[in-house]
């Protein structure tokens, strides 16, 4: 299969009056066309300024010191302004965590949508807003004329996170930038958000990076899972193997703190310790601090390498999790 996107030893830092902070640090994943890739992690570990990267929408604070990001052949670090204002909303979408916030709150929903159509094809307006209209229907949104006349701060944050879906895919862009798209909605809406990226996915054939802190739903929506701490991919697998068969101690970790209804007897493991001080990260693994098995490899040596622990199953550690052992 096709590959939609690849990361490459990507690196990315922040001026901060505390100095750098090492937002990035050797993040490295692929992505193939069609699929539905999560990658998961705690706050603060870099999901959203690897969306940001591929996006090209970093803030001037930020720097790049090393790192590849493919798309479609093309590493888009080196693409110009131009070339990127091509492929955003076109090639390459983005829902925003704050669907609320990131929609122009004086400006009617309609304009809104309609924007990004005629900017990226020659339509007249009265198809763009024929789109627009069923783009909405498309979306589940009841009455789609009257949502179009109306302002993003009349309507509730699940429509605005349906009309954020709906200017991203519209123009059915090749791969989709989801960034926590269900936060702050009740579960309810969050299934129904996750079932309308699913039915995109597969009646458009996009690629979807769904970016997220809950490994809920990465079980239900996840081809492939990429975990990611203090900046840097920590394993990646298929999502079975992941639940099944965590290689790396943080994914444990972090399986650990869910119910499960095959053992509800077992009792929850809150994830002891706290993230590492992204100005002053040390040279070895940076979840050795809240590691139950760190071994004297891991004091010593500088932080392992992505390693492939079972085919298709790679992990960044140096004592791996046995299956079956706690």
């Amino acid at each position: 299969m096709a590959e939609a996107l690849r990361i490459e030893n990507l690196h990315v830092s922040f001026g901060a009056s505390t100095g750098q902070v090492k937002a990035l640090n050797g993040v490295s994943f692929s992505q193939e066309e069609g699929q539905i890739f999560c990658l998961v992690g705690e706050s603060g570990a870099g999901k959203s300024t690897v969306a940001l990267a591929v996006m090209g929408l970093l803030p001037i604070t930020a720097s790049v010191p090393e790192g590849s990001i493919y798309f479609d052949g093309k590493d888009l670090l080196k693409a110009s302004p131009d070339e990127m204002r091509h492929l955003r909303g076109n090639q390459i979408s983005m829902v925003f965590q704050d669907a609320q916030a990131a929609l122009n709150p004086v400006q009617l929903v309609g304009p809104q949508l309609e924007e990004v159509i005629l900017a990226h094809t020659d339509v007249t307006p009265r198809v763009a807003n024929q789109m627009a209209l069923d783009m909405l229907a498309e979306m589940g949104m009841p009455e789609p004329r009257r949502i179009m006349g109306q302002y993003p701060f009349s309507l509730s944050g699940g429509m605005c996170q349906r009309i954020m879906l709906a200017i991203a895919m519209v123009l059915k862009p090749r791969l989709l930038i989801a960034d926590e798209p269900t936060s702050g909605l009740d579960v309810t809406l969050q299934a129904q958000i996750l079932e309308r990226i699913r039915t995109l996915s597969r009646e458009q054939n996009s690629s979807i990076l769904l970016i997220t802190h809950d490994m809920g739903v990465v079980a239900s929506m996840a081809n492939k899972v990429g975990v990611i701490y203090a900046g840097t991919v920590v394993e990646t697998s298929e999502v079975i193997p992941l639940f099944q068969e965590p290689q790396h101690p943080y994914t444990w970790s972090l399986l650990k703190t869910l119910p499960r209804l095959d053992q509800p007897d077992s009792r929850l493991e809150p994830l002891r310790g706290n993230p590492p001080d992204m100005t002053k990260l040390p040279e070895e693994c940076p979840f050795l601090p809240r590691c139950n098995k760190a071994i004297n490899r891991c004091r010593q040596d500088p932080r392992p390498p992505l390693e492939e622990m079972q085919p298709g199953h790679f992990a960044a550690c140096y004592n791996p999790v046995i299956a079956g052992v706690d």
